[in-house]
């Protein structure tokens, strides 16, 4: 095991794993991915950051290497997921948009949000490392490559078109950042 998984293992233990929802975020910490568990939240976010039975990362929508944090609610109840799920959907891909494969309505409700869990997934030095705008922008060009030959070669369907557009948004931010 390298030491990168290591401080992953070890980080994840800390991670409630309730069922609730859940945030994938970059390394500057905003979200990229909003997900729900009702298997409880620790399994389901090691499910993606191993690739293991995970459709955002077989799908190619999401770079596990740009995973830094993951930030959780967990809930008592499961029928509070969905809406807080939709809530936390909203939020987000109002300010960035989101990766996730469909799009969430508003709920009709306000949702009370319950206490925010964060868990630091990679070694700080790492994360600051691969901050550099020369690692984003080549592994964000890489990660836009295999998203578009994904689509040509396996399937053209609209939410990995949408998880496109929201690759190519950072991949400008990045190459602005860049020069």
């Amino acid at each position: 095991m390298s030491d990168a998984q290591g401080f992953r293992k070890v980080a994840l233990a800390d991670l409630s794993d309730d069922i609730g929802v859940y945030a994938l975020c970059d390394l500057d910490g905003v979200p990229i991915y909003v997900g729900q568990s009702v298997d409880g939240i620790r399994s389901r976010v090691r499910r993606h950051l191993t690739s293991a039975r995970s459709d955002i990362i077989a799908n190619r929508q999401v770079d596990v290497w740009e995973i830094a944090y993951v930030w959780a609610w967990p809930v008592r109840d499961q029928a509070d997921i969905e809406p807080l799920e939709a809530a936390l959907f909203q939020r987000f891909d109002a300010q960035k948009p989101l990766m996730n494969g469909k799009v969430l309505p508003q709920p009709a409700t306000d949702i009370a949000e319950p206490e925010k869990q964060i868990i630091q997934v990679i070694e700080e030095g790492e994360r600051v490392r691969r901050l550099r705008p020369d690692q984003r922008l080549e592994r964000q060009i890489r990660q836009y490559g295999i998203l578009v030959d994904y689509i040509l070669t396996v399937k053209s369907a609209p939410h990995l078109k949408r998880a496109l557009d929201a690759h190519f948004e950072r991949l400008v931010s990045y190459h602005k950042t860049f020069l």
